[in-house]
């Protein structure tokens, strides 16, 4: 009779991973993705995805052959156009001239083709200006909080120590990063650079003023720290709204300004943009833009960009004349919408005037995706579990978004995807969950 011997267990614990793939604030997304799949029928106020209704499958191989034929009006060869189209491209892109263009006209950013890197989304592109700007474990990135979960997790990934700066309803406050800068310095550490969203942030949509934008700009150049901008909000806002980017206003070169195409554009394609205009000198004298020096970071990451979808992104650029604001103030048009139906529908089941009743009372933001709703209970990720499974509506614990803690009590709604009638009903269902939660409690 064969002797069977017991195979050893070689199963990898999971303490011998990295800590940005073991730690629980990293999974937060998946979680949320995982209840939607779970409770299909909810209603989901959990995504901040686009509006997609204007997608058109006729439109994909359409500017994919605009672009195509764009080349060939330039009067680039064939061949040089199959090379481009099928084989590995350059690391940093091959539709800088279009993104160019496009930033002039939209965002009266003035930079040259150089001074930009073609990437897969905001993920890749804050990943690699983090890569590239941190150097030492005593540099610091300063965040404004609650801030988008990319921002926390490249660094994380990265081992990158991230200073919390709590933004005030207004944004980030210029007194408050200067406050963080002297505390970082003050351990013995470099405040390297600072993370914000101006405009229509995510998760609370607030918008910096003006003031505020020139202010944290002369900081920057003081203290010598490097801005990244993440702008995906800002084409939606109406003129009036419309206040100029910290990087239109950067004379130094002192922002990196972090750009998408998913919002406005393709979110399939994956593809945004990482615009680097500062001069980087090279021992031997060599000068180059800060978004090529930053190419080595890329090769290593991704190697390269979509082809097919540098095609797919440059042919509605061109069929744009590089203006997508105006191609997007439809769009705008229809975040604005859904915006006024949250804000209505939610006043209309928490009456403003009977908080003393309710506890539950909201920011109003101009524009963007999302708001912050406070609520009266512990709004964690079983609460939203709870309020998709037996109410048939989901959200975003705002305990996600905040760097330090804190967000105990609220939830973030993202309205950009459904339409007025669903947030209407959304709302709804949401009330009869608050009304839920706040009986448990009494």
């Amino acid at each position: 009779m064969p002797v069977t011997t017991a195979q050893p267990d070689t199963a990898l614990r999971r303490e011998a991973l990295h800590a940005g793939v073991v730690d629980p604030d990293m999974d937060s997304m998946r979680l949320l993705s995982e209840t939607a799949m779970r409770f299909p029928d909810a209603l989901s106020f959990s995504s901040g995805a686009p509006h997609d209704a204007t997608h058109d499958l006729s439109k994909l191989s359409y500017h994919v052959d605009r672009y195509i034929e764009h080349l060939r009006e330039k009067g680039v060869p064939e061949q040089r156009i199959t090379r481009l189209l099928f084989q590995y491209g350059p690391v940093n892109g091959f539709i800088q001239d279009e993104v160019a263009l496009m930033l002039a006209q939209d965002e009266d950013i003035d930079v040259t083709p150089e001074a930009i890197m073609i990437t897969h989304g905001f993920q890749e592109a804050a990943l690699v200006a983090l890569r590239g700007l941190f150097r030492s474990p005593d540099d610091v990135l300063l965040s404004v909080s609650p801030a988008y979960v990319g921002i926390r997790g490249a660094a994380r990934m990265l081992d990158i120590p991230v200073r919390a700066v709590t933004e005030g309803p207004r944004g980030l406050e210029p007194e408050a990063v200067a406050a963080a800068v002297r505390a970082v310095r003050a351990e013995g550490r470099r405040p390297t650079a600072l993370y914000l969203v101006p405009d229509f942030s995510n998760p609370s949509g607030t918008v910096v003023p003006l003031d505020a934008r020139r202010q944290l700009l002369e900081l920057a150049a003081e203290e010598g720290f490097t801005i990244l901008e993440d702008n995906p909000y800002g084409l939606f806002a109406s003129d009036e709204e419309r206040l100029p980017t910290l990087k239109s206003l950067d004379t130094r070169g002192d922002v990196v300004y972090l750009g998408s195409f998913a919002k406005s554009a393709f979110p399939g394609a994956r593809l945004g943009y990482l615009v680097g205009d500062r001069t980087v000198v090279g021992e031997d004298g060599v000068r180059r833009t800060l978004a090529q020096e930053l190419s080595k970071a890329k090769a290593m990451f991704t190697v390269g960009s979509s082809s097919l979808s540098q095609a797919a992104i440059g042919g509605i650029l061109v069929d744009a004349g590089h203006d997508l604001r105006s191609v997007t103030r439809g769009l705008a048009a229809v975040y604005q919408e859904r915006l006024r139906a949250t804000l209505d529908a939610l006043a209309d089941h928490f009456p403003p005037e009977r908080y003393a009743e309710h506890q539950v009372r909201w920011n109003r933001p101009r524009g963007g995706f999302f708001l912050v709703v406070e609520v009266p209970f512990e709004a964690d990720l079983a609460a939203m579990e709870r309020s998709a499974r037996d109410h048939a509506v989901s959200w975003a614990p705002m305990t996600m978004f905040h760097l330090d803690g804190g967000g105990d009590r609220a939830l973030r709604l993202g309205f950009s995807n459904l339409a007025p009638a669903a947030i209407r009903e959304g709302i709804a269902r949401l009330a009869r969950f608050i009304d839920s939660e706040s009986e448990a409690r009494s």
